[in-house]
């Protein structure tokens, strides 16, 4: 089963990062790679270049950022190969515990048989 996780760093702790944290995290990206966990990873930093695309009663509209009331800023995402939700939160939790605090959501990814979305079994 694929998951998409999120990461959304605590306000309060966003500092840089030692170098000690970015070795335990290529440390923890490389295994995770090699055991085909996962598929994808980048960080999502603060960014002038935002824009919302939305449809509502069918009309699409397109607003610029950045916007002011974004209280939190996503700090990365994975794409997960997990063989259930209970693995998944198994590997966010290991994130977690060399991200620091935050908060990780985790998302199943429905997949696309003969172009016919299908959800997960659960």
């Amino acid at each position: 089963m694929k998951f998409l996780t999120i990461f959304t760093p605590d306000s309060e702790s966003r500092e840089m990062p030692h170098p000690a944290h970015n070795q335990a995290m290529a440390t923890l990206i490389d295994d995770m790679t090699r055991d085909g966990s996962l598929i994808s990873t980048g960080g999502v930093g603060p960014n002038p270049q935002l824009a919302k695309v939305r449809r509502k009663k069918g009309k699409l509209s397109v607003v610029d950022g950045p916007f002011s009331e974004a209280k939190e800023l996503i700090g990365g995402f994975a794409i997960l190969e997990a063989r259930d939700l209970a693995h998944a939160i198994e590997m966010a939790k290991r994130f977690a515990s060399i991200a620091g605090d935050g908060e990780t959501e985790i998302f199943s990814i429905m997949m696309i048989d003969d172009g016919v979305p299908t959800a997960p079994s659960p």
